[in-house]
Parts: C-alpha cells; structure tokens; sequence
C-alpha cells in the first residue's frame, strides 16, 4: 500500500512537472514573443542590471515590476545562463524597500572581498542600484535617488541589502542614478560611473561602501537632448594600446528619436576621464536599443547587453501579457579610422549554438536571386550575412500575404542604411512608431559586409564588420513569411549565408 502511494505522488509530481513545461512552452509561443533574446515570463521589464559573470554563470537582472505589464515599483528581476543564450527565469533578486523603489544599477564580484561581506571564503557579489523613493519625488524634493548596496554570499541565489544604506547620499540633485562599478586595477579601488542630470560623476571606494567624488565629465561634450542615463566605463585593445570607453544612454535626442546610447572614446587615470572626440557617436542607430551596459567581470572580452525597446512607445506597444525584451548579447571592439576611433558590435558567438537549417551561396546575381525560394520559406528566428567587394544600394524586404512589410538596406546616393517599417503592421498605438529611421555608413573602404538577425518581432542589423548598428521592433498582423533581397542589375555578391535559428526556449 505504502509503494502504491509512493507511486502515485510520484505520478502526481510528474504531471505538475509536465504541466509546467508545457506551460512555459505555450508562454513562449504567444503572438510576437522573441525567441532567440530574453524576455520574462510575463509581465514588464526595461533595463538591463546587475549583469554580471561568476563560476561559469552570466547574471542578468533587469528593471522588473511584477505585478502587470506596464512600468511599476520597480524591482530587480532575474536570470541565469552558463552560454548567453539558454536562460533561466530565477526568483526576484531585489524589492522595494523603505528607500524606495530598485532603480537601475549593477553588480560586481568582490573577489578580494574588499567589502568584508565575504565569510569562510565565499567571494561576495555586490548589487550597487539606486534607491528611488517615490514619495520623496511626489513631495518635490530634490534628493529622492541615492545609491545603496546589497550582496550575495550563494552566488546570486539570494541577496542581502548592507544596513546602512545608502552608500551615496544626493547631494540635491533630481537625476541622480544607475550607478556602474568597475574595479580599476592600476589604482587597487572601485570606480563608480553615475549618471547626474545631463553629465557623468565619478566616485571612487576601496570596500565598496565608503566613496568620494572623483570628478565630473560631459556637461559640454556630447549630445544632450536629454536626462542621461545607465552610463558605463571600460576598456577595450587596440594595437596593444589600451582605450577607455565611457557610453551614456540618453532619453530624449537620439538620433531618430526618443531613446539612444552615445559613447566616447578617451582615456581614465582612475580620476578623470579624457577625450579628444569631437563628433557625437552612437553605438545603435536604431529605435530599439537603449540603456545597453556590460558584463562585469569577464576578463578582456566586453560583452553588452540592451533594452529592446523605446520610451517614446515602451508602454502601448501590443503585446498583452509582457513588455519587454533584451537585444541579443553583442560583443564590443575598437577600430581605428582616420585618427578616431569608433566601436563595432557582434553577436557573440555563442548564438552559432542556435544554427539549424543553412544555405550558403557564392558568386549569384543578387537582383536575380530568389531568397524565399531559395531557403524554403521565411520564417524567424533566423540571421542573414552576404558580403560583396563593390558597394551598392540595396534592400531587404520582410512581408506577409497582408501586404505588411519591413524594408532594411542601403541608399548608396545617400550614404545611408536604413530601416523603415511605415507599413509594418501595427503602428497606430504612436505616432512616431511607423516610419524611418536612418543611419551613417561609418566604413572607409569599399564593398558590403551585412549581417541581420530576424526574430518573431525585432530586427538588428550589423553592418561593415558592426561599425553601424540599427536595431528595430515591429507588429504585423500576420506574421513574415516572405523575404526579398533587391539589388541593381548584374550585382553580384561573393558570398550569401541564411540559418534558421533554434527557439532559446525549447528543451
């Protein structure tokens, strides 16, 4: 009788098991959700947080309010993943607390345990975010955003915030926020990035409690059509030198609108940052791509991440039961080009993992190539690359059997890729959503390098080896099951690859 019932619990739990399996299949089938980029399980989420490696792990915590699908008391949502690319939806790592709400931040991992947070050997992680006290705003007051700490001591399963919060304490100033922590070897301290009202402040700890302001940078350099925001610091190599990159997100005053990431390329003595750049750069050009920060703690490779969407729209676009998703994970470098320097973008390579059906071509007339034909069908996830010695104007167009389409190219006359999504289907839920956007060819030499990465609702774009990114979003009614590639006549191009991607989601 005993083994009978052990049997039948054991077939009890197996159907739970299942059943939540299939449910989470079935939530990561709804209209429009992204299959190869994060997104939780339901509802609202924005920037990217406490992002940071440890023991084989990519942390990923993100501005989260779990209670519906629109911004909230924001909370610090979490995710795991030991390839970039399989994730999995961990239990809350932050709530409001009497401070206020969980603004944006990130997370470091202590390995000399300068906090003393560490016990019996256990290296802490510490979360540096913003405490946002909403009341405090409501009331008029100008120092309602502080800086606080938590830490993990079982590797970011659970998190405990220090007693004496805040850490940093506003001096009385409005925009005050998104605190970024960089261990900054040369000088043996922590250096914390901070986004102060239309500039970057820096401060710098030896235990990740006790700070001092450093200096300011950016009040008249840059774009400034808006707050700036979720500021980052890192290095990057470039024919053995050494270059610091310092990027800011800024909302309003992208470049075609709404919310963008600018950076500057320059050097940091652990006191001041330096630079020399005269234009203003932007590390997307496209509407999709916003408060995009880095992995800490992952040796020389500089791994960014991003909020796949737009402020101008982030709160009606229609999807019911989640708002959100990440960009793909891109890996960042540095290319030198008549004396400036300008950073590329990839998708790491651990996204190959996804590959499925392929088609490789070389040396076709592109205006005489059937792309649908050719790979059975469009149909997403999937990544396009084609490359050509000789450049040309050129367009790829996704569309459906309701006349909805996505246009992607590049207008040769104007020097100019673009992506336009007039007719994409939904737009009418705001004004500026249908349109085009536009974006410099930065590339000196000739001939065309193009990588694009499709998902059931998103786009991105890398061209010229990543020197110019554009990242988009879009609703069609139906989903894109065609896909043309244009060019003029007798084009040829030297090498064209297409992979059906795998669902990140599917066991």
């Amino acid at each position: 009788m005993k083994r009978n019932k052990v049997g039948l619990v054991l077939a009890i739990l197996m159907v739970i098991i299942y059943s939540s399996n299939v449910k989470a299949q079935a939530t990561y089938q709804d209209p429009y959700r992204p299959q190869v980029h994060f997104s939780p399980v339901a509802h609202w989420m924005n920037d990217p947080n406490g992002m940071v490696f440890y023991k084989g792990v990519y942390h990923l915590c993100y501005q989260y309010f779990p209670d519906a699908s629109h911004w909230g008391p924001m909370h610090w949502g979490h995710a795991t993943s030991k390839d970039l690319v399989h994730w999995n939806q961990e239990p809350i790592a932050l709530y409001p607390d009497s401070l206020g709400f969980i603004f944006s931040g990130s997370a470091v991992a202590d390995i000399h345990n300068t906090s003393g947070f560490g016990k019996n050997g256990q290296v802490p992680l510490v979360a540096i975010f913003t405490s946002h006290n909403a009341k405090g705003e409501q009331a008029g007051r100008n120092d309602f955003q502080n800086q606080s700490i938590a830490y993990s001591l079982d590797e970011g399963k659970t998190w405990t915030k220090y007693a004496n919060n805040p850490v940093v304490k506003n001096p009385g100033i409005r925009d005050f926020r998104d605190p970024k922590v960089t261990w900054y070897e040369a000088g043996k301290k922590w250096i914390m990035t901070l986004a102060t009202q239309d500039h970057v402040t820096f401060y710098a700890s030896k235990n990740l409690k006790e700070w001092v302001k450093e200096s300011e940078f950016g009040k008249e350099l840059g774009s400034h059509g808006g707050v700036w925001e979720c500021p980052d610091l890192f290095q990057l190599e470039y024919n053995g030198k050494s270059i610091w990159v310092l990027t800011v997100s800024m909302n309003p005053g992208a470049p075609n609108g709404g919310s963008g990431t600018q950076y500057f390329t320059g050097k940091f003595d652990g006191h001041q940052f330096v630079t020399d750049q005269k234009s203003t750069k932007w590390m997307d050009y496209g509407m999709d791509n916003y408060a995009g920060v880095t992995w800490s703690n992952t040796g020389k490779r500089v791994i960014s991440l991003g909020w796949m969407s737009n402020w101008l729209y982030a709160g009606v676009v229609p999807t019911e039961n989640w708002r959100g998703a990440t960009t793909v994970p891109r890996e960042i470098s540095i290319l030198k080009l008549k004396n400036d320097y300008y950073l590329t973008a990839k998708s790491v390579r651990e996204l190959e993992i996804l590959n499925d059906k392929k088609l490789a071509l070389e040396n076709v007339k592109a205006d005489q190539l059937d792309l649908n034909q050719k790979i059975g069908g469009f149909s997403s996830p999937g990544r396009l690359s084609f490359s050509a010695k000789t450049l040309t104007s050129f367009s790829i167009i996704l569309s459906n059997d309701a006349g909805e389409n996505v246009v992607i190219g590049y207008d040769q006359d104007q020097h100019q890729y673009y992506t336009d999504r007039t007719h994409s289907g939904k737009t009418d839920f705001e004004k500026s959503f249908g349109g085009k956007a536009i974006a410099p060819r930065i590339a000196e030499k000739d001939g065309l390098d193009i990588t694009l990465i499709f998902d059931k609702a998103s786009v991105e774009l890398f061209a010229d080896k990543g020197l110019t990114a554009m990242t988009e979003i879009f609703f069609p009614n139906q989903p894109f099951n065609h896909i043309q590639l244009k060019t003029p006549a007798g084009y040829i191009i030297d090498k064209l690859e297409w992979n059906n991607l795998n669902s990140i989601w599917k066991k």
